[in-house]
């Protein structure tokens, strides 16, 4: 059964509207290490001011961070960006991310960071399995049917 569906309704597509954007990776992997502040994120990206004010706005506004105030004593009360649930959900995207430019990308020198479970030091792995239990192993094994929100061509 090949089921066709409509292009203008695609999970993918909303998804990388909000976070397919090369500065909104960096601003997320700095927040899954713990950077909370503007100064200590644009220093840890790169970004350039404006284009980090931006990105925080938009993953505010898309609820995947929140604004947390704070003050230092005798400055003026400032913004922490802290993950939101919905923010958190983007971890395995962004270690599938990082695995794979590991695999691809990073030379002899090999991967620049490893994960490794706090408790007891392992090298953090990913793997797809189904609701029954079994391992995936890929896309060959993953048979695409049409959802409750589903837009099929012709319908």
């Amino acid at each position: 059964m090949n089921v066709s569906f409509r292009v203008d309704n695609c999970s993918i597509e909303r998804t990388l509207d909000i976070v397919g954007e090369k500065w909104t990776f960096l601003v997320l992997r700095e927040a899954f290490g713990g950077v909370r502040r503007f100064a200590d994120m644009q220093a840890a990206t790169g970004a350039p001011r404006q284009v980090l004010s931006a990105r925080l706005a938009r993953l505010v506004d898309e609820g995947l961070l929140r604004k947390v105030p704070y003050r230092e004593p005798g400055q003026r009360q400032r913004d922490e960006y802290r993950l939101t649930e919905k923010g958190r959900d983007l971890y395995p995207l962004l270690v599938s991310l990082m695995h794979w430019g590991d695999k691809y990308l990073s030379g002899e020198q090999g991967p620049p960071v490893l994960l490794t479970h706090r408790d007891c030091g392992a090298a953090i792995e990913q793997h797809f399995r189904c609701a029954a239990g079994h391992e995936v192993a890929g896309p060959r094994e993953v048979t695409p049917l049409p959802g409750s929100g589903a837009a099929l061509k012709g319908a």
